[in-house]
């Protein structure tokens, strides 16, 4: 599939989507609970629905309307009859393997796309300490069969936060006490921090030593409840800087006080000059002349395709740093954007842990590729806004794993999409 865009400015009022991060973490909490749970506030992107599923493989009823589910659990999980498909999910992957411990049987973990082969190297270096049976052939399928025990997890922080997350849904359930304890600091503080809230909601609590240790209390319980997902920062970005290099935007459904590791993003554009008003539950964004800046990747990668845009087309030069960890997501992501930025006219040079992006008033348009990556996808759409011609950008079917609404929204802003 591909969308040819004939650039325009947005303007006008837009609804974000929920945080996708929270959503996979209230579906599995609340898969543990025995009882009914009401999740609400639910998009059904490629990545829950692969969550969801999951969960149903475990033996978990989830009733699904348009956008909630009911999760229907008896507190304990089922050996899985057949594979689980995390599609092209990391969260859903990596959450999952240390389940292996909720179970009597063997099960097996599928996948495609680059998921078949991101790192799992945390997960597999417990399991060979702890004896824990597995098999993996440089990539997926992955067979886990095993118990962990209780005790003491050294774990790095700077690969992903997901191998942490995956841990603290378990190590709770365990009929001794725990510890995770980071031998390297702890990168994406804020997905850490999501994981720990959300458990809080469903009863379990864990103990957070200024993030370089986490102690974990045995033999707890999840509750079931009912929880709204609050919108996604990392999908809101998108569309503050569409405003920023656009027309005014009004953003809805943000939770002003959110402690997603992305509402950096209002900071950054703060500091890159950029007209931003935060008022309730909405973000006001206008066209602004913004400037150039040194932005941190560690605790925010995925807003970082976004901010590359706004800096291809900001004053003077930006330089993204400690953004290595965007090599090994959905596509590369650092190469993924130098390459197809610049093919609409941008100068951006790719570095080995970061990028140098000197901006320019306006972009050129062309032809471009997803990589089959969502947030490269978007990305370019709105780099379109201020190109001189057309962008055509191939595969941008990849926004389904996320945000499948995307170009729905994008046309109501008054963007002229031709499929």
């Amino acid at each position: 599939m591909h969308v040819k865009i004939i650039p325009k400015v947005l303007k006008g009022t837009v609804s974000v989507p929920p945080s996708k991060s929270i959503s996979h973490r209230a579906i599995i909490a609340a898969s543990l609970a025995k009882g009914k749970s009401k999740i609400s506030n639910l998009i059904f992107s490629e990545d829950i629905k692969a969550t969801c599923n999951a969960m149903n493989a475990f033996g978990i009823t989830i009733d699904k309307s348009s956008s909630s589910a009911d999760i229907f659990s008896q507190g304990k999980l089922n050996t899985p009859m057949h594979s689980i498909d995390c599609h092209e999910s990391g969260s859903t992957l990596r959450f999952l393997v240390p389940f292996c411990t909720l179970v009597d049987e063997p099960f097996v973990f599928n996948g495609k796309g680059k998921l078949k082969t991101r790192p799992l190297d945390p997960y597999f270096k417990i399991f060979k300490e702890q004896n824990i049976y597995y098999a993996y052939n440089d990539g997926l399928p992955l067979v886990v069969e095993g118990k962990l025990k209780p005790g003491k997890y050294e774990i790095r922080g700077d690969i992903s936060s997901q191998f942490i997350t995956g841990l603290m849904f378990v190590l709770p359930l365990l009929n001794d006490d725990s510890e995770i304890v980071l031998t390297t600091p702890l990168e994406s503080k804020g997905y850490i921090n999501l994981t720990i809230d959300v458990l809080n909601k469903f009863n379990i609590k864990i103990e957070n030593d200024e993030h370089q240790r986490y102690l974990i209390k045995g033999n707890q319980k999840f509750l079931s409840r009912e929880l709204q997902i609050e919108g996604d920062y990392s999908q809101a970005a998108f569309w503050i800087v569409a405003g920023l290099i656009g027309g005014d935007i009004e953003i809805n459904g943000l939770n002003i006080n959110s402690i997603q590791g992305d509402s950096e993003i209002v900071d950054i554009v703060k500091r890159m000059n950029g007209k931003i008003e935060i008022k309730d539950d909405s973000i006001f964004v206008s066209q602004s002349k913004t400037i150039g800046t040194t932005i941190d990747a560690s605790q925010c990668p995925d807003i970082i395709p976004i901010l590359t845009v706004l800096a291809a087309l900001s004053n003077g030069k930006t330089e993204i740093v400690n953004a290595s960890r965007l090599r090994i997501k959905e596509s590369d992501r650092l190469k993924a954007i130098t390459t197809e930025l610049n093919k609409l006219g941008a100068q951006i040079i790719e570095q080995p842990e970061g990028l140098v992006i000197y901006g320019r008033k306006r972009l050129t348009g062309g032809v471009v590729d997803s990589w089959n990556d969502h947030r490269i996808a978007m990305s370019l759409a709105i780099a379109s806004i201020r190109c001189k011609d057309e962008v055509k950008i191939t595969n941008s079917q990849a926004i389904d794993k996320s945000y499948p609404h995307f170009f729905e929204h994008f046309r109501d802003l008054g963007g002229k999409i031709c499929e």
